[in-house]
């Protein structure tokens, strides 16, 4: 990773991240290089869930007869009764991916007082259910209350999934902490927490920081991720929360959790990122 990304980020970070066309300026300076955004593609077609597949802990592919993952009035319905995923037919590699999400209801089984809890996860590879019988090893953009933009490594404990950041010299917990200024800390377990993420931070229901960017519940949120190269860059409504580089594996599937919490999603929306030479 270039010293400007470093730079840029920490200069965002001392505007309190104002949504400044952000996306523009951070794909100005990934190694170097350019990119240029290709059309929009919708992966969530308002109908039904074509182009993804179900994946339940102890039920395995397209076995859903709780209707964890449904389709209502236009929006993905997880209920989180159950824990799983829906994972895309297809893999994606250099891309700016726009999920927007809410939390809905109720929550249940061992979370039924805890943060409402699910995740975005990328680069998605290898076999379902790998990691603790339920998701695909892969790298995971968390959403939780207060958490939301962590990264996670849901690897297998090697380097084949593994992602640095810059980093707070002090732990928050037993987790890292995104500083742009930072040095960079490398993790193939565990998890990498956004910056805003509040140190008292408890895991219980309806959990809110003193900096939090995220939207209160019932209320739409933004989550953007621009993946390119080995970098991830993530954004909540408009602010720059976390940033990874030298990630591994650099393309996969996208999965969306279920992890006992109701969630809608409204939108998925992936746009192309290609090199311009």
């Amino acid at each position: 990773m270039k010293k400007s990304i470093l730079v840029l980020l920490a200069a965002i970070v001392g505007q309190f991240y104002s949504p400044i066309n952000l996306t523009a300026q951070v794909l100005e300076g990934y190694n170097g290089a350019q990119y240029k955004k290709g059309r929009a593609t919708s992966l969530f077609n308002g109908r039904d869930l074509d182009g993804w597949y179900v994946f339940l802990k102890d039920r395995g592919r397209n076995n859903d007869p709780l209707n964890v993952f449904t389709v209502h009035d236009g929006n993905i319905r997880i209920t989180g009764e159950e824990w799983g995923c829906i994972t895309t037919d297809k893999e994606y590699k250099d891309y700016h991916v726009a999920l927007e999400f809410k939390w809905a209801g109720p929550t249940y089984g061992t979370r039924v007082d805890k943060a409402r809890d699910s995740g975005l996860l990328v680069h998605s590879k290898g076999k379902d259910g790998a990691f603790s019988g339920t998701w695909m090893n892969s790298l995971e953009v968390q959403i939780i209350e207060g958490g939301t933009g962590d990264f996670i490594v849901v690897g297998d404990g090697t380097e084949n999934f593994s992602l640095s950041s810059p980093a707070a010299k002090e732990l928050q917990g037993s987790s890292h902490l995104f500083q742009p200024n930072g040095k960079l800390a490398t993790i193939n377990k565990g998890r990498i927490n956004w910056w805003g993420r509040d140190p008292e931070w408890k895991d219980v229901i309806d959990f809110r920081g003193t900096r939090d960017v995220e939207n209160p519940v019932g209320e739409w949120n933004l989550l953007e991720c621009i993946v390119v190269g080995g970098d991830i860059t993530v954004f909540l409504n408009g602010k720059l929360v976390n940033h990874a580089t030298d990630v591994n594996p650099r393309k996969g599937r996208l999965q969306i959790q279920a992890e006992g919490a109701e969630m809608l999603v409204r939108k998925v929306e992936l746009t192309k990122l290609s090199r311009m030479k």
